[in-house]
């Protein structure tokens, strides 16, 4: 019992700091990705009022949708596999905790 304890308080801590570590700036990156992205439909509805471009809304909104719905089913199987795992586990609270702190 005793040699099994520091194996899995060592797993904890690592898990615990990497995930923070990835959480923080996993946070820093969705922002400028949200950012950039905002500034970009900006820039095609600016150019779509000038009449330099024609927008088809209805196929935007389906392309944006399936891109939304496929990456929440992914991060679904990925919260179930992660889960199984202690390592893991100890990662997504730290990774929570960064992202939160982000």
């Amino acid at each position: 019992m005793s040699a099994v304890l520091p194996s899995v308080v060592y797993q904890l801590g690592v898990g615990g700091i990497g995930g923070f570590i990835v959480g923080y700036a996993m946070k820093k990156i969705s922002k400028l990705i949200v950012v950039l992205i905002g500034l970009f439909i900006t820039f095609l509805l600016y150019l779509g009022t000038r009449g330099i471009i024609s927008i088809n809304y209805a196929e935007l909104w389906k392309a944006l949708e399936g891109l939304l719905s496929f990456a929440g089913q992914a991060a679904t199987w990925l919260i179930g596999f992660i889960s199984l795992l202690p390592f893991m586990g100890s990662f997504i609270a730290g990774f929570v905790l960064g992202f939160k702190l982000g």
